[in-house]
Protein backbone atom coordinates (compact mmCIF):
# COMPACT_ATOMS: atom_id res chain seq x y z
CA UNK A 1 0.00 0.00 0.00
CA UNK A 2 1.54 3.14 -0.93
CA UNK A 3 1.50 6.41 1.90
CA UNK A 4 -0.28 9.79 0.78
CA UNK A 5 3.62 11.26 0.57
CA UNK A 6 4.38 8.27 -1.83
CA UNK A 7 1.64 9.04 -3.84
CA UNK A 8 2.19 12.60 -4.27
CA UNK A 9 6.16 11.78 -4.84
CA UNK A 10 5.36 9.27 -8.03
CA UNK A 11 2.35 11.23 -9.29
CA UNK A 12 4.07 11.84 -13.13
CA UNK A 13 4.98 7.99 -13.21
CA UNK A 14 1.80 6.60 -11.43
CA UNK A 15 0.26 8.46 -14.66
CA UNK A 16 1.85 6.43 -17.28
CA UNK A 17 -0.54 4.12 -19.28
CA UNK A 18 -0.23 0.69 -17.50
CA UNK A 19 1.81 1.52 -14.33
CA UNK A 20 -0.78 3.31 -12.25
CA UNK A 21 -0.18 2.79 -8.20
CA UNK A 22 -0.39 -1.38 -8.70
CA UNK A 23 3.02 -0.59 -10.94
CA UNK A 24 4.34 1.75 -8.16
CA UNK A 25 3.42 -0.93 -5.37
CA UNK A 26 5.08 -3.34 -7.15
CA UNK A 27 8.51 -1.54 -7.40
CA UNK A 28 8.01 -1.07 -3.76
CA UNK A 29 7.62 -4.34 -2.97
CA UNK A 30 10.98 -5.21 -5.03
CA UNK A 31 14.25 -6.18 -3.95
CA UNK A 32 17.01 -5.54 -6.85
CA UNK A 33 20.80 -6.65 -6.54
CA UNK A 34 23.11 -4.37 -7.76
CA UNK A 35 26.51 -5.59 -8.68
CA UNK A 36 28.71 -3.10 -8.80
CA UNK A 37 28.82 0.61 -7.43
CA UNK A 38 30.80 2.30 -10.33
CA UNK A 39 29.63 4.24 -13.10
CA UNK A 40 27.22 1.90 -14.55
CA UNK A 41 26.16 1.18 -10.79
CA UNK A 42 25.96 5.03 -10.15
CA UNK A 43 23.50 5.69 -12.69
CA UNK A 44 21.05 2.64 -12.60
CA UNK A 45 20.99 2.58 -8.75
CA UNK A 46 20.65 6.69 -9.06
CA UNK A 47 17.25 6.18 -11.49
CA UNK A 48 15.73 2.85 -9.04
CA UNK A 49 16.10 4.56 -5.92
CA UNK A 50 14.26 7.68 -7.78
CA UNK A 51 11.55 5.42 -9.02
CA UNK A 52 11.20 4.20 -5.59
CA UNK A 53 12.38 0.54 -5.66
CA UNK A 54 11.95 -0.70 -2.47
CA UNK A 55 15.26 -1.86 -1.57
CA UNK A 56 18.10 -2.04 -3.52
CA UNK A 57 21.45 -4.30 -2.54
CA UNK A 58 24.82 -2.99 -4.11
CA UNK A 59 27.59 -5.50 -3.70
CA UNK A 60 30.89 -3.59 -4.15
CA UNK A 61 34.83 -4.20 -2.37
CA UNK A 62 36.66 -1.08 -3.65
CA UNK A 63 37.02 2.23 -2.21
CA UNK A 64 36.47 5.59 -4.27
CA UNK A 65 39.68 7.12 -6.21
CA UNK A 66 40.44 10.11 -7.85
CA UNK A 67 40.42 8.83 -11.09
CA UNK A 68 36.87 7.36 -10.46
CA UNK A 69 34.62 10.62 -10.46
CA UNK A 70 34.39 11.41 -14.10
CA UNK A 71 32.03 8.59 -14.51
CA UNK A 72 30.85 7.47 -11.35
CA UNK A 73 28.77 9.95 -10.13
CA UNK A 74 27.56 8.92 -6.58
CA UNK A 75 31.27 9.54 -5.60
CA UNK A 76 32.38 13.14 -4.60
CA UNK A 77 35.64 14.31 -3.73
CA UNK A 78 34.71 14.18 -0.04
CA UNK A 79 34.03 10.38 -0.35
CA UNK A 80 37.76 9.54 -1.68
CA UNK A 81 39.53 7.20 0.43
CA UNK A 82 35.94 6.03 1.63
CA UNK A 83 33.51 2.47 0.60
CA UNK A 84 32.17 2.62 -2.72
CA UNK A 85 28.92 1.36 -1.01
CA UNK A 86 29.39 3.35 2.26
CA UNK A 87 29.61 6.66 -0.41
CA UNK A 88 26.32 5.09 -2.43
CA UNK A 89 24.78 4.39 0.39
CA UNK A 90 25.12 7.81 2.10
CA UNK A 91 23.86 9.48 -1.82
CA UNK A 92 21.07 7.42 -2.51
CA UNK A 93 19.42 8.08 0.98
CA UNK A 94 19.68 11.66 0.83
CA UNK A 95 17.85 11.23 -2.50
CA UNK A 96 14.80 8.63 -1.57
CA UNK A 97 14.71 7.98 2.31
CA UNK A 98 12.09 5.55 1.50
CA UNK A 99 14.13 3.30 -0.23
CA UNK A 100 16.07 0.48 2.02
CA UNK A 101 19.82 0.56 0.81
CA UNK A 102 21.80 -2.94 1.37
CA UNK A 103 25.40 -2.21 1.09
CA UNK A 104 27.70 -4.98 1.01
CA UNK A 105 31.37 -4.57 1.03
CA UNK A 106 32.42 -8.12 -0.22
CA UNK A 107 33.98 -8.94 -3.73
CA UNK A 108 31.77 -11.30 -5.38
CA UNK A 109 33.17 -14.47 -6.30
CA UNK A 110 32.86 -18.10 -7.01
CA UNK A 111 32.15 -18.69 -3.65
CA UNK A 112 29.99 -16.00 -2.40
CA UNK A 113 27.53 -15.13 -5.50
CA UNK A 114 24.76 -17.82 -4.40
CA UNK A 115 24.80 -15.96 -0.88
CA UNK A 116 25.20 -12.37 -1.85
CA UNK A 117 21.76 -12.69 -4.47
CA UNK A 118 19.69 -14.40 -2.40
CA UNK A 119 16.33 -13.36 -1.51
CA UNK A 120 16.91 -10.36 -4.72
CA UNK A 121 13.95 -10.41 -7.41
CA UNK A 122 16.22 -9.43 -10.08
CA UNK A 123 20.21 -8.75 -10.60
CA UNK A 124 21.58 -5.74 -12.20
CA UNK A 125 24.85 -6.44 -14.07
CA UNK A 126 27.29 -3.20 -13.17
CA UNK A 127 30.23 -4.70 -13.44
CA UNK A 128 33.79 -3.63 -15.43
CA UNK A 129 35.17 -7.69 -16.03
CA UNK A 130 33.66 -10.37 -17.98
CA UNK A 131 34.68 -13.21 -15.57
CA UNK A 132 32.24 -11.74 -12.55
CA UNK A 133 29.30 -11.15 -15.20
CA UNK A 134 29.93 -14.50 -16.27
CA UNK A 135 28.92 -15.50 -12.31
CA UNK A 136 26.40 -13.01 -12.20
CA UNK A 137 24.82 -14.71 -15.29
CA UNK A 138 25.45 -18.33 -14.51
CA UNK A 139 23.78 -17.86 -10.69
CA UNK A 140 21.12 -16.16 -12.53
CA UNK A 141 19.65 -18.61 -14.53
CA UNK A 142 20.53 -21.17 -11.66
CA UNK A 143 17.98 -19.16 -9.69
CA UNK A 144 16.03 -18.72 -12.45
CA UNK A 145 16.26 -14.76 -11.22
CA UNK A 146 16.11 -11.73 -14.18
CA UNK A 147 19.68 -10.49 -15.40
CA UNK A 148 20.19 -6.91 -16.84
CA UNK A 149 23.23 -6.59 -18.65
CA UNK A 150 25.30 -3.52 -19.32
CA UNK A 151 28.71 -2.53 -20.72
CA UNK A 152 30.66 0.10 -21.72
CA UNK A 153 34.02 1.01 -22.99
CA UNK A 154 34.67 4.69 -24.39
CA UNK A 155 32.15 6.22 -26.26
CA UNK A 156 30.69 2.62 -26.96
CA UNK A 157 28.02 0.67 -24.49
CA UNK A 158 25.77 -2.09 -24.51
CA UNK A 159 22.60 -3.50 -22.68
CA UNK A 160 21.29 -6.82 -22.75
CA UNK A 161 17.88 -8.40 -20.74
CA UNK A 162 18.25 -12.11 -19.88
CA UNK A 163 15.51 -14.04 -18.70
CA UNK A 164 15.53 -17.23 -17.92
CA UNK A 165 14.59 -20.44 -19.47
CA UNK A 166 12.98 -17.91 -22.11
CA UNK A 167 16.14 -15.67 -23.72
CA UNK A 168 19.33 -16.32 -24.92
CA UNK A 169 22.20 -15.36 -21.95
CA UNK A 170 25.22 -13.52 -21.80
CA UNK A 171 27.43 -16.88 -22.40
CA UNK A 172 25.24 -16.91 -25.58
CA UNK A 173 26.67 -13.87 -26.53
CA UNK A 174 30.48 -13.88 -25.60
CA UNK A 175 32.57 -16.87 -25.95
CA UNK A 176 35.78 -17.49 -24.19
CA UNK A 177 37.28 -14.92 -21.75
CA UNK A 178 38.43 -11.20 -22.04
CA UNK A 179 41.56 -10.51 -19.97
CA UNK A 180 41.03 -8.05 -16.83
CA UNK A 181 42.17 -4.44 -17.71
CA UNK A 182 42.02 -1.29 -17.45
CA UNK A 183 40.37 0.49 -20.39
CA UNK A 184 39.24 4.21 -21.40
CA UNK A 185 35.72 5.74 -20.25
CA UNK A 186 33.68 8.92 -21.09
CA UNK A 187 31.15 9.34 -17.84
CA UNK A 188 27.98 9.89 -20.46
CA UNK A 189 28.33 6.12 -21.50
CA UNK A 190 27.63 4.64 -18.67
CA UNK A 191 24.61 7.22 -17.44
CA UNK A 192 23.44 6.58 -21.03
CA UNK A 193 23.53 2.45 -20.20
CA UNK A 194 22.95 2.51 -16.00
CA UNK A 195 19.37 4.31 -17.38
CA UNK A 196 18.45 2.04 -19.90
CA UNK A 197 18.92 -0.50 -17.40
CA UNK A 198 17.11 0.93 -14.70
CA UNK A 199 14.30 1.32 -17.53
CA UNK A 200 14.23 -2.11 -18.29
CA UNK A 201 14.09 -3.50 -14.41
CA UNK A 202 11.55 -0.93 -13.88
CA UNK A 203 9.47 -2.30 -17.10
CA UNK A 204 10.09 -5.60 -16.38
CA UNK A 205 8.42 -5.31 -12.76
CA UNK A 206 5.44 -3.32 -13.71
CA UNK A 207 4.67 -5.56 -16.91
CA UNK A 208 4.62 -2.96 -19.42
CA UNK A 209 6.63 -2.63 -22.64
CA UNK A 210 9.13 -4.91 -24.70
CA UNK A 211 12.40 -6.35 -23.01
CA UNK A 212 15.37 -6.20 -24.69
CA UNK A 213 15.70 -10.08 -24.55
CA UNK A 214 17.24 -11.80 -27.44
CA UNK A 215 18.51 -8.75 -28.51
CA UNK A 216 21.71 -6.99 -28.25
CA UNK A 217 21.46 -2.69 -27.69
CA UNK A 218 24.71 -1.32 -29.00
CA UNK A 219 25.19 2.31 -28.26
CA UNK A 220 27.89 4.90 -29.89
CA UNK A 221 27.68 7.94 -28.63
CA UNK A 222 30.24 9.46 -31.11
CA UNK A 223 27.79 8.66 -33.69
CA UNK A 224 25.24 9.05 -31.47
CA UNK A 225 23.38 5.85 -33.20
CA UNK A 226 21.93 3.16 -32.04
CA UNK A 227 22.18 -0.51 -33.22
CA UNK A 228 20.02 -3.61 -32.40
CA UNK A 229 21.54 -7.34 -32.62
CA UNK A 230 19.21 -10.08 -32.57
CA UNK A 231 20.87 -12.89 -30.53
CA UNK A 232 19.38 -16.73 -30.98
CA UNK A 233 19.86 -18.66 -27.58
CA UNK A 234 22.84 -21.10 -28.19
CA UNK A 235 21.85 -24.80 -27.44
CA UNK A 236 25.29 -25.59 -26.35
CA UNK A 237 25.50 -22.79 -24.13
CA UNK A 238 27.14 -23.84 -20.85
CA UNK A 239 24.71 -22.02 -18.82
CA UNK A 240 21.18 -22.04 -20.13
CA UNK A 241 22.07 -24.71 -22.86
CA UNK A 242 22.43 -28.35 -23.38
CA UNK A 243 25.58 -28.76 -20.96
CA UNK A 244 24.27 -26.93 -18.02
CA UNK A 245 20.80 -29.12 -18.29
CA UNK A 246 22.99 -31.81 -18.19
CA UNK A 247 24.85 -31.50 -15.45
CA UNK A 248 21.34 -31.54 -12.75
Amino acid sequence: MLTKDEQEKYARQIMLKGFGQQGQEKLKKARVFIAGAGGLGSSSATYLAAAGIGTLRIVDHDRVELSNLNRQVLHWPADIGQTKVGSAESKLKQLNPDVAIEAVEEKITQANISQLVEGCDLIVDAMDNLPTRYLLNKVAIEKNIPFFHGAVYGFEGRAMTVIPGKSACLRCVYRGAIPEEAFPVIGVTPAVIGCIQATEVIKYLVGIGQLLTDRLLVYDGLNMKFTEFKIKKDPDCPHCGEPARGKK
